[in-house]
């Protein structure tokens, strides 16, 4: 099996087939050259399979324009195996490499030749009266299918996951961004709240001790100044720190309506997302955890629709994240998978619950109680 794994590797990763399969194509064609009486029909015919082999083997390795002269040998020796041992599946590997080339020119200039090549040669085929065309045509067909819709399948795939690699390049250095543009606000913050109070507090300080000889009275009253506006200094401190610390449960079921818009899932809200009676830590773990959430539903989960369910109970705050796609694999219901240990983790710290339903889908429940006691 080891070696069988390494002999598929000549060949795409990623075509969906069974190894089998490619090992069957590549013994196949053996079995048409030796139906050929002609012994340099049969040497010529192995030849030309050993060298295509070669060739496939070399367009994968190599770079720049000898891509495209060993895909060209590939397509000549095509030709020449349909023309000569009515053999046509050669073009069923040149479809999947084809479909590989990244560069739009060359992929669509190579599809065009392989695909009026290969359907010149077959209908030569079916004109020439060959019996093992017309013996074979359901096959025949299959492949020029495949010759057809593959390459455009694989190339599209393979454009795909570039964009999304190179949106995810995009997120995160908007993340960055954002990250650097909150340090910046922070810091003006900062030196407007506390820049002016601090150096109020350093001129009448200095001033205290200057009068404190001269004027004992009016150095108190200073002194009095100073205690005041480090008390106010300290206050707004404090609430510049609240503001900074959390997010809001409504601002953040804003942001995954947007992404789940952007992932082309259905999003459905039932309950109010502003909460009364909470206070903001306790929300800010509720927002991370439907971070968490719905940016497993839209990685992982191949959802259409996912839903979030708010309910306010007497004692408690119950928040329900549903999907409907191919659920949460059993070894990660241990929280060991997807975050979901970082989410049990933080629901901990202010002693809630994460609870795990995966049944034609997956849903998460998260509980944590309305009154916290704080020390």
């Amino acid at each position: 099996m080891t070696t069988l794994n390494k002999w598929y590797q000549i060949f795409h990763k990623n075509t969906g087939l069974s190894p089998y399969v490619w090992v069957v194509f590549c013994i196949l064609p053996f079995y048409f050259i030796f139906r050929s009486s002609s012994p340099y029909e049969v040497v010529s015919g192995i030849i030309m399979i050993i060298l295509f082999f070669v060739c496939y083997r070399l367009s994968f390795v190599s770079k720049g324009w000898l891509v495209y002269f060993w895909t060209s040998v590939q397509i000549v020796i095509s030709i020449a195996m349909t023309l000569l041992f009515s053999y046509v599946y050669f073009s069923i590997f040149l479809a999947f490499f084809i479909g590989n080339i990244q560069n739009r020119a060359g992929f669509f200039t190579l599809y065009t030749i392989h695909i009026v090549s290969t359907f010149v040669t077959v209908n030569y085929g079916f004109a020439t009266q060959n019996k093992l065309f017309f013996t074979q045509f359901p096959f025949i067909l299959i492949s020029l299918i495949v010759v057809i819709l593959i390459p455009f399948n694989t190339f599209n795939r393979n454009r795909q996951g570039e964009l999304e690699g190179q949106l995810e390049d995009a997120n995160k250095r908007i993340s960055e961004l954002v990250k650097m543009e909150e340090r910046q606000r922070i810091a003006r913050d900062l030196h407007d709240t506390l820049g002016q109070k601090l150096s109020l507090i350093g001129l009448k300080s200095d001033l205290a001790g200057k009068l404190m000889v001269k004027n004992p009275a009016q150095a108190q009253v200073e002194m009095n100044d100073v205690r005041q506006t480090a008390r106010m200094a300290l206050k707004e401190v404090r609430e510049m720190v609240t503001q900074m610390r959390g997010t809001r449960l409504e601002d953040e079921m804003f942001r995954i309506k947007q992404i789940l818009k952007a992932a082309e899932i259905e999003f459905q809200l039932v309950g109010e997302p502003i909460l009364e009676n909470t206070d903001l830590l306790t929300e800010n773990v509720l927002s991370m955890c439907l971070k968490e959430a719905v940016t497993n539903v839209v990685k992982h989960s191949g959802a259409s629709t996912c839903s979030v369910t708010i309910e306010s109970a007497r004692t408690e705050l119950v928040l329900k994240v549903a999907d409907d796609g191919v659920g949460i694999a059993e070894q990660d219901r241990n929280y060991r998978g997807h975050g979901l240990q970082g989410m049990k983790e933080r629901l901990e710290f202010v002693n809630g619950s994460l609870e795990i339903v995966s049944n034609h889908g997956a849903t998460l429940i998260i509980r944590v109680p309305k009154v916290l006691k704080q020390t």
